[in-house]
């Protein structure tokens, strides 16, 4: 993953054709990226997230942010009582109890996906 500007690009390598190809994650606008080198991807992520913080100012929009860690999620009553139960076992908050499995399924799940 890149990093530029608080924005991420998640990046591919096509073999038959000899490049990178890359897409800023983070928003819902589409910006792209490719480049044969990683200083040439480096470039190409940089100026494609320049262009685009220039053309939303060019046009008076407000460019997509990226993502800011919080997200409404909506559950059960009763799963929200039990979950609440069990961070307050735990000694945490919901919040941290949450984050903390959270965190805990990503892991497996990145690590079930590597070669």
């Amino acid at each position: 993953m890149m990093t530029y500007k608080g924005y991420n690009g998640i990046v591919s390598f096509d073999d038959e054709a000899g490049l990178f190809h890359g897409e800023v994650s983070d928003l819902r606008d589409v910006i792209t990226f490719q480049g044969r080198s990683v200083d040439e991807l480096r470039n190409a992520f940089q100026e494609s997230v320049d262009d685009y913080l220039a053309f939303c100012e060019e046009r008076g929009e407000q460019a997509d942010k990226a993502f800011s860690g919080k997200f409404v999620l909506r559950v059960d009553p009763q799963l929200h009582r039990q979950l609440a139960a069990l961070s307050l076992q735990d000694g945490t908050s919901l919040n941290s109890w949450v984050s903390s499995r959270l965190h805990s399924v990503v892991a497996s799940e990145i690590e079930t996906l590597r070669p």
